[in-house]
């Protein structure tokens, strides 16, 4: 029961932790030409935020499955 348990947790642990990984690379070159073009134009702002925050949704997503398997499984 506590090797079940263990193998949960850290099946939850690595869909948040690789989710954030992932994430945090992808909004890395994203984050860079969205300043990148802010400086030109100032305009660019609302389009360079919301090309910022669309990769953390993956984070959710991730969280959401971490909480999935926390759940279902430690419940049972």
């Amino acid at each position: 029961m506590a090797l079940e348990t263990g193998l949960i947790a850290l099946g939850a642990g690595l869909a948040v932790g690789l989710a954030g990984i992932g994430s945090g690379l992808g909004e890395q070159a994203i984050g860079a030409a969205a300043v990148g073009a802010m400086a030109e134009d100032p305009e660019f702002f609302g389009k360079g935020l919301l090309m910022t925050v669309i990769p953390e949704t993956i984070v959710i997503f991730g969280l959401v499955i971490a909480f999935l398997l926390m759940f279902m499984f430690m419940g049972a």
